[in-house]
């Protein structure tokens, strides 16, 4: 057993000799502490590295691959980012057209091809099915992914679709040709454009069906057998040509639709057609169905075009008979049919008028005419005529005007303006149009000068307030 005291000498030697030790080398303990410390300091970037296919788009055989990209700044970002996968996914699938379709038939230029390749594209985008999200990833400004598709799958969902679509296109197809044989043409049409919606997306294949023990390409069946049926469509209009004032009620003036068919078999009933100008402007009833007389009264209101020589265009309604107006595809196809049309020509007269005046300043006649002269100057070049002749006119334009003075300011003094304008149909003596020019307000060095300011007011009043008004009266 060691004695306490020798314990207590021991700590006590140590202790001395570490005091020692440590003052002597007091520099190099304190280096080893700074560097140990900074060895130890965990790192300050722990975000993880960015994946390999943000770098280098991936190819992963029998799968088509998207990436897409959003800013967080979008409300939707991860939507965004989606539809830009999606948009990169589908611009990997292409369409072949081919060499046997109704698109290779119809399109020589491959315009249209083009243009129905990018409805395609656009069309699968909003109908792409059971892509699959593999990863993504995000930083504080950006957020990416990736998305693929398989092939396969892909190619067993559009043969799915693609046979339903064929099985419901060969039933309206049949319904149309039994529509034929029992003389109802424009019903089978209405048909054969159902049966064309059915597989619009698929005009660049060659779909074969068997009907009469015979192999038909459908597609180019339904497309011929649509223009053969227009084709049989005859539309006249009585009287083809018309001379008319442009101010005159053209409903007076019956334009009568005929429809019939050029082979003359069946009845030519409840065609659909439109009317609009071909030349000129106006207002024509846009829309009409012939009746059970294959008939159609095309009513034309009014002409707003100057042109002495204006067409009204009245032409099969494809739009009505396909029911298809809103599709893209039906859009691009119509514009390539041969539609029936009939022409009305317009001989357009111009109105005739006779102008009285009677300006004044202050109560004196005045020798310039400054608003009848501006209201003439507006009807010509608007198409209208003038006469010095009352009987040879249809209208008849009277303008009154005068001035009166007001106080003075000063060195300036003021004039008043008090007008009126009155157009009649000098025909019934009834008036048409009337309008008043109230108390505007002319300045000037002295009364002459002042009313001559109010004048020129009063024309610009009338071209900017009034004559708009005027000419829809007279011409309505």
């Amino acid at each position: 057993m060691v004695p306490f005291y020798h314990i207590g000498m021991e700590v006590v030697i140590k202790r001395n000799l570490f005091d020692n030790y440590y003052s002597v080398n007091r520099p190099i303990v304190l280096l080893l502490f700074i560097l140990t410390s900074c060895g130890t300091k965990p790192p300050l970037d722990t975000a993880p590295a960015k994946p390999a296919w943000l770098g280098v788009k991936p190819y992963k055989p029998g799968y088509y691959t998207g990436i897409g990209h959003a800013t967080k700044g979008d409300n939707n970002y991860i939507q965004v980012a989606k539809k830009s996968a999606l948009d990169d996914l589908v611009s990997e699938i292409s369409v072949t057209v081919s060499s046997a379709s109704v698109l290779t038939m119809i399109d020589t230029d491959k315009k249209f091809q083009e243009r129905y390749e990018q409805i395609i594209k656009t069309t699968a985008e909003d109908n792409i099915k059971e892509f699959e999200l593999v990863d993504a990833w995000e930083d504080g400004l950006n957020y990416w992914v990736y998305y693929q598709l398989s092939k396969e799958r892909y190619r067993q969902i559009k043969e799915e679709e693609k046979r339903n679509a064929v099985a419901l296109a060969s039933d309206f197809f049949d319904r149309a040709k039994q529509a034929e044989r029992e003389g109802l043409r424009i019903q089978a049409i209405r048909y054969y454009f159902q049966a064309f919606r059915s597989v619009e997306q698929y005009l660049a294949d060659a779909i074969k069906i068997k009907r009469e023990g015979s192999d038909i390409l459908l597609l180019n069946e339904i497309y011929g057998n649509i223009q053969r049926l227009l084709n049989l469509i005859n539309l006249s209009v009585q009287p083809s040509q018309i001379v008319v004032n442009r101010r005159v009620r053209i409903s007076d003036q019956p334009i009568m639709l005929s429809t019939s068919f050029r082979d003359e078999i069946g009845v030519a009933a409840g065609v659909p057609v439109k009317a609009f100008f071909g030349k000129g402007s106006g207002v024509v009833f846009p829309t009409y169905k012939t009746n059970d007389l294959q008939q159609a009264k095309i009513l034309l209101s009014k002409i707003n075009s100057r042109d002495v020589e204006q067409t009204i265009e009245v032409t099969c309604d494809l739009d009505e008979l396909s029911n298809l107006s809103e599709s893209a595809v039906y859009k691009l196809v119509s514009s390539t049919f041969s539609v029936p049309t009939a022409k009305v020509l317009l001989k357009v007269q111009r109105p005739v008028v006779y102008l009285t005046t009677d300006e004044k300043n202050f109560g004196l006649n005045k020798n310039s005419k400054q608003l009848s002269n501006k209201i003439k100057n507006l009807l010509a070049v608007e198409g209208f005529e003038f006469t010095g002749d009352r009987d040879a006119a249809e209208l008849w334009v009277d303008v009154k005007a005068d001035s009166e003075q007001g106080s003075v300011s000063g060195s300036i003094f003021i004039t008043y303006l008090n007008g009126l304008i009155r157009v009649a149909d000098i025909n019934d003596g009834k008036e048409i149009y009337s309008t008043t020019l109230d108390r505007i307000k002319g300045y000037g060095l002295d009364y002459d000068r002042s009313s001559q300011d109010a004048y020129n007011k009063a024309v610009e009043a009338l071209e900017k307030n009034h004559i708009t008004d005027l000419l829809n009266t007279i011409l309505q």
